[in-house]
């Protein structure tokens, strides 16, 4: 019997309006006497987030950010570090229209909830808090110890909801970490295509268009299996 549902964070429950450009950063470090160019800065940035990250637990963007230029060699002041803190001003995540209803809906239908993902929470802590009560476990890479494409970031959050492999559901955009992943866990997993990008697949246990449709679903799941 199903007793919980874990949930990608980017592209299934939030996303970002208007990204900030690796270019627009670059050109500001460089202004300020930086020499850190869009493809440097975005290989660091990716080592920062799933390296550095789970270990450090980074707060908020100007530590981020510190840890970023450190790893490009520069030890960044702290009005350039508050400078870049700016440039992300009303430009970080926000939920998607049908998050809400879908935790409702899960919490309705009795189970656990989780967010998954690699994503570190300052990115995204103000968009979840009017459906922080709606969550039980929210797992980053920090709490995980580990990015998500490593098994442990779901045995962990599996730990923390009291719930086995067969007791769970995945619902993610990500064919790889929110499906063939989890499944290879034993965990069923729903494939969330809102932009109909993927077509057929053989992998995952059902594909929906938004998380309504995961919510029903699963609810279905679990009156077959009653």
């Amino acid at each position: 019997m199903l007793r919980a549902i874990l949930l990608d964070l980017d592209g299934t429950l939030a996303y970002v309006k208007e990204p900030v450009e690796l270019d627009e950063v670059s050109e500001y470090l460089v202004r300020n006497g930086y020499e850190v160019y869009p493809q440097a800065l975005r290989a660091a940035l990716l080592f920062v987030s799933m390296i550095d990250y789970p270990k450090m637990g980074f707060k908020d963007i100007k530590s981020y950010y510190r840890q970023v230029l450190l790893r490009l060699g520069f030890h960044a002041d702290e009005e350039t570090l508050t400078g870049i803190a700016r440039l992300y001003e009303g430009r970080m995540y926000v939920l998607y229209p049908d998050a809400r209803r879908a935790l409702v809906m899960a919490k309705q239908i009795g189970l656990k909830t989780a967010i998954v993902t690699s994503i570190p929470r300052f990115w995204f802590e103000d968009a979840i808090r009017p459906v922080e009560r709606y969550l039980d476990v929210i797992i980053t890479g920090y709490e995980a110890g580990c990015e998500k494409s490593n098994p442990r970031m779901y045995e962990r959050t599996l730990e923390l909801l009291d719930a086995r492999p067969a007791e769970a559901v995945m619902v993610g955009d990500d064919l790889n970490l929110d499906v063939i992943l989890p499944k290879k866990l034993g965990i069923r997993a729903i494939l969330l295509d809102r932009n109909g990008a993927y077509g057929e697949s053989p992998y995952p246990d059902a594909v929906v268009k938004n998380l309504i449709e995961a919510m029903e679903v699963v609810r279905s799941w679990m009156k077959a299996e009653r």
